[in-house]
């Protein structure tokens, strides 16, 4: 049983940094987080979190979205947190970067200390690295204390998606290993 320190059970925030509906980022941070015992797990899709580009004149007229305060809130709730980073052009997806340029406009501190696992994947062989390097290098700026990280490549060869599973072993072995550092 994964517990805090105080004995409670573990309370994980997860997400897939990814708005697409097939998103498998979605389906990697999901299995991710199966992988633990004893856990609660509260996986959130950032599609509820939908908010208008940041911009600092929209902020001065409408000032910032309850979506953002709710985001905050549910990290805030969560004991650690667990990321997986869909790449975009080499960069974060406009929807996660949106809905963190918000949050960070409320909280400087988004990930408010709490353990992280971050991941990435993709259908390449390089399995979204260079995202996950810009999310590890950038997550101690935003509070963030990064356990471990796992880019899983060639998503579709060593994921089954229907039965959602690993079904690379070693890439599970090292899956579990990052998981179960928080």
């Amino acid at each position: 049983m994964m517990k805090t320190t105080t004995g409670k059970k573990m309370k994980l925030c997860a997400f897939a940094a990814s708005n697409s509906k097939q998103s498998i980022n979605k389906a990697l941070v999901t299995y991710a987080c199966s992988l633990l015992s004893d856990v609660e797990v509260q996986i959130l899709d950032i599609n509820d979190y939908e908010m208008p580009i940041f911009s600092i004149d929209r902020e001065q007229e409408s000032g910032q979205p309850q979506l953002a305060t709710d985001f905050l809130a549910r990290i805030a709730a969560a004991d650690a947190l667990v990321v997986s980073y869909a790449e975009h052009n080499g960069s974060y997806s406009a929807a996660f970067k949106n809905i963190f340029d918000w949050c960070s406009r409320i909280e400087k501190q988004v990930w408010q200390g709490k353990p992280m696992v971050l991941l990435s994947t993709s259908p390449g062989s390089r399995g979204g690295a260079t995202v996950l390097e810009l999310a590890q290098t950038s997550a101690s700026y935003f509070d963030g204390k990064v356990k471990a990280t796992l880019a899983v490549p060639s998503f579709h060869e060593n994921f089954d998606m229907e039965k959602g599973q690993m079904t690379n072993e070693a890439l599970r072995q090292e899956l579990l290993s990052a998981m179960q550092s928080l």
